[in-house]
């Protein structure tokens, strides 16, 4: 077993070796007496070249803005926009339809069709609850089918849909899973088909969700019995409600209300923002939970990553969705994003990757809290380098819409900052793929001056916390098939026309296929990515087909399908139409 900690990439130099060029560098200017004849005509001579250098940037600034502008992935202010192929890559695109029938077929032809999940190794399939599944994965993945022009596979998906399909379950549902996959997944199949069936599913499954509001502070409760009609609050989180949990439900409900002429649903969604807001910190940040009864955030975690991911995600989302018109959510993700930015956005100590840290409460013996700094960053937070960007040619632009990639004149200062972090964040999400599988672990850890690990053989970049020889992989080196990266991937490569992106996500497919890929059918997670032959979990999550494949195959596809300019994409990868309406939030 190779641990992560025995990675032979950017490994510091051995206690008593001689020391990087720097550091002899250093050793001999320090041993150089004080007035050494040399070192005034140095002196001179490095002022006289930097003089040179500033005349010559002054009068041709573009030797400084062009390479800066490449590296960021922007077009220099002098130069109009160059003209960017989206054409389609044939071959990758159809190979990762190839990978999605692979995934697709072993589930509904053999072993588990309607089935919640699927346990690709064992051939089996199962369902959330005792009292019977409400098709996750069919759901999920009939849109993806849709877009992959999959006719025979949706025909099938799209009969159980319609006769077997049943929320009468009379037992506890998550409300943010069910709402994301199975209420998104009815609602961007009846955008793809405008068929009535889809939309009439959808609206009895919202109305079965919609008892889980019904708190003081408008908060839904964490779980809802779609039989029942009730709410209930988890005993996991002592009654508290996960921040981004609430905070991602809003796309779904607000265009079901859109296609209903209902505002029973969009109430319910504005009233939690209206809530959030009335709450936020002064940081502009959010802990991960809040309270359901008074509706104020709770001393817990600030972080990117689990259970505050997509509050930062739906803020912008939001704001696309109303096509720019509700202002106050420009508003609080500005606000959101400047915090993150002041607070959260990091450098690592020697590779000088951005990540994204956690801040963590902590109470000392007088009760003082002070707040600790983490450098952890999940998988789901990769995510955010794409997010970013997203966000800076929406709410940080002069103009719209911006050309492709967008000159650095259209931005504002928030707006290029936030593009050069974004895509700093999606290289250092691709630097985590640098595993022996090239697939990226669940959770890292960035080096930091304090982190006790200088002289050791940890990488000076990043490292997965307790990996050691031979010893059983932590949690957070495995690989769940998750789609962050992809999904920023794709977003890059629609603002820019940039080939890297598309080179970096055919590196993650080939990863995928070589190392997830069950010969017999389906996918796997596996447990470890710096192990070599991989060991399996059995168990192929959802979101390989709704999420990972579909950015796969878009970002291979040309960008007359689903353009960014008329969709957008919910938390769980289902694409929503743009609307047009007169509503305005009213908070």
């Amino acid at each position: 077993m190779a641990g992560n900690g025995l990675r032979k990439r950017n490994a510091p130099s051995a206690p008593g070796s001689k020391g990087t060029a720097k550091e002899a560098a250093s050793d001999e200017a320090s041993a150089k007496p004080k007035g050494h004849p040399s070192s005034n005509g140095t002196t001179y001579l490095v002022l006289i070249l930097l003089s040179a250098f500033a005349v010559l940037v002054y009068r041709n600034p573009s030797i400084v803005t062009e390479p800066l502008a490449e590296f960021i992935g922007t077009e220099p202010q002098d130069h109009g926009p160059r003209v960017v192929d989206f054409s389609a890559d044939i071959p990758k695109r159809d190979a990762v339809v190839e990978a999605f029938k692979h995934a697709w077929l072993a589930y509904v032809e053999r072993d588990a069709m309607g089935d919640d999940e699927y346990h690709p190794i064992s051939h089996k399939g199962t369902n959330l609850t005792e009292a019977g599944g409400i098709g996750y994965t069919v759901v999920d993945s009939i849109d993806t089918m849709l877009i992959m022009g999959l006719q025979d596979e949706y025909v099938r998906a799209r009969e159980w849909v319609a006769n077997k399909m049943s929320f009468e379950r009379d037992a506890q549902f998550n409300t943010f899973e069910t709402t994301i996959r199975v209420l998104g997944g009815l609602l961007s199949a009846y955008a793809l088909t405008e068929e009535p069936m889809y939309l009439e599913k959808a609206t009895d499954l919202a109305d079965r969700i919609m008892p889980a509001f019904e708190t003081p502070s408008g908060l839904p409760l964490s779980h809802i019995n779609l039989a029942q009609r009730k709410g209930y609050a988890t005993p996991d989180n002592k009654g508290l409600v996960s921040t981004a949990e609430v905070s991602t439900l809003q796309l779904e409900f607000r265009y079901l209300s859109y296609l209903t002429e209902n505002d029973v649903y969009w109430d319910a969604a504005e009233k939690v923002m209206q809530t959030i807001k009335g709450s936020s910190l002064n940081t502009g940040l959010a802990s991960i939970f809040m309270n359901p009864e008074d509706g104020r955030f709770v001393m817990s975690a600030i972080r990117l990553g689990s259970r505050g991911d997509s509050f930062y995600e739906y803020l912008l989302k939001q704001f696309i969705q109303t096509n720019h018109t509700e202002p106050v959510y420009q508003q609080m993700y500005d606000f959101a994003i400047n915090g993150v930015q002041q607070h959260l956005v990091k450098k690592s100590q020697l590779a000088r990757l951005t990540y994204t840290s956690e801040l963590i409460p902590e109470r000392d013996p007088t009760g003082k809290i002070s707040w600790r700094l983490v450098p952890k960053q999940d998988h789901l937070i990769c995510f955010f380098g794409g997010s970013l960007m997203l966000g800076a040619v929406t709410t940080g632009a002069l103009e719209t819409p911006v050309s492709i990639p967008p000159n650095a004149k259209q931005l504002t200062p928030q707006g290029l900052r936030d593009w050069k972090t974004g895509v700093e964040l999606i290289e250092t999400c691709m630097r985590t793929h640098e595993t022996a599988t090239g697939l990226s672990p669940e959770i890292v850890h960035f080096r930091i001056p304090n982190d006790g690990l200088i002289g050791s053989s940890m990488p000076n970049d990043w490292y997965i916390k307790g990996a050691r020889p031979g010893a059983p992989a932590p949690y957070d080196a495995r690989y769940i098939l998750r789609p962050e990266t992809v999904e920023s991937l794709f977003i890059a490569y629609r603002l820019t026309g940039d080939e890297r992106y598309r080179k970096y996500g055919w590196q993650i497919f080939e990863s995928i296929e070589k190392h997830c890929k069950i010969e017999t059918g389906g996918y796997a997670s596996i447990i470890n990515v710096d192990e070599v032959p991989v060991e399996y979990e059995d168990k192929m999550e959802t979101f390989l087909m709704s999420e990972t494949l579909k950015y796969l195959y878009l970002l291979f596809e040309d960008d007359t399908v689903l353009p960014l300019s008329k969709y957008v994409f919910n938390t769980e990868a289902h694409p929503l139409p743009i609307i047009q309406t007169t509503r305005r939030a009213n908070f």
